[in-house]
C-alpha cells in the first residue's frame, strides 16, 4: 500500500501525568511515520518527558491556545495524511489506528472519533452539554449535517482537506471551524466509534470556568464565520 506520509500531531499543555502513555499508544501503531508533539508553552515537565521518547517536538514559549498549537504543526510539518490527538488520551491513544485507516484506504477524507457514553457517575460525568450543543447546531447551521462528534479533537484528515482551510482560530472554536470548512467543500467523512478514554472535565468551579470559555471561545468562531461568508 503506498500510503504516502502518516503524521500524528499531539497540541499539549501541561499533560506529565499522561503524556507519556499516550505516545507510547500511538508508537504501537505501524501505519504512523511521525508523532509530532507541539508543547503549548507548558511549564510543567512535559517537554523533557517527550524528549525522553524521541519523537517530533515543537515547543512554543508560551502558552497560546490549542488551535494556534495545531496551525503551528499544519504550516511547520510534512505530511499526506495529519491526524490530531489530545495527549490525555494515555494508552487508549492506539486506538487512533482505527481512524487512521479509513482515511489512508481512501474509503473517505476525513474522520472524527465518536467516544464512548461518560459515566453516569454524577462526581465524574461532565457538565450539562451546553458546549456540544452549541457546536452541534453551529455545524448544521453551515452544513445541514447533524453530527455528534463536532467537539473531539481526535481526527484524520487528507492533505487536501487541510489545504481548503482558510480559517485556523487559535483557542477552542478550532475544531468547529475545521468541520464546517470541510464539510462545505464536500469532502467525506465518518464518525469513528472508539474505545478512548480522557480527562472529563468535572462539575466544579473550575470545570465549569473551563467550559464557559469553550462556549464563549466557539461562539465567536460562529458568528466569525457567519460574517465571512
Amino acid at each position: 500500500m503506498n500510503k504516502g506520509k502518516v503524521l500524528i500531531v499531539i497540541p499539549v499543555y501541561n499533560e506529565e501525568d499522561r503524556i507519556r502513555d499516550t505516545i507510547e499508544g500511538l508508537k504501537k501503531i505501524d501505519v504512523i511515520d511521525e508523532i509530532l508533539v507541539v508543547n503549548d508553552g507548558s511549564t510543567d515537565n512535559t517537554a523533557s518527558i517527550v524528549e525522553e521518547l524521541g519523537v517530533s517536538l515543537i515547543t512554543l514559549d508560551q502558552n497560546r491556545g490549542k488551535g494556534y498549537a495545531m496551525k503551528k504543526a499544519i504550516e511547520e510539518a510534512s505530511y499526506d495524511y495529519i491526524g490530531f490527538i489530545d495527549g490525555d488520551l494515555g494508552e487508549s491513544s492506539e486506538e487512533a489506528e482505527k481512524l487512521i485507516l479509513p482515511v489512508i484506504l481512501g474509503e473517505v477524507d476525513f474522520t472524527i472519533a465518536k467516544f464512548p457514553p461518560s459515566s453516569t457517575n454524577t462526581n465524574t460525568k461532565g457538565g450539562f452539554g451546553f458546549v456540544k450543543k452549541l457546536a452541534k447546531k453551529g455545524v448544521y447551521m453551515f452544513t445541514k449535517q447533524n453530527i455528534d462528534t463536532s467537539l473531539s479533537g481526535q481526527r484524520v484528515y487528507k492533505r487536501e482537506v487541510i489545504e481548503v482551510m482558510d480559517y485556523m482560530p487559535t483557542h477552542y472554536g478550532i475544531e468547529v471551524a475545521m468541520t464546517i470548512q470541510a464539510l462545505k467543500n464536500n469532502f467525506t467523512f465518518k464518525e469513528v466509534p472508539v474505545n478512548m478514554t480522557h480527562r472529563y472535565t468535572d462539575r466544579s468551579l473550575k470545570g465549569f470556568r473551563h467550559r464557559g470559555k469553550q462556549f464563549l471561545d466557539i461562539l465567536k468562531t460562529l458568528i466569525f464565520i457567519f460574517f465571512r461568508r
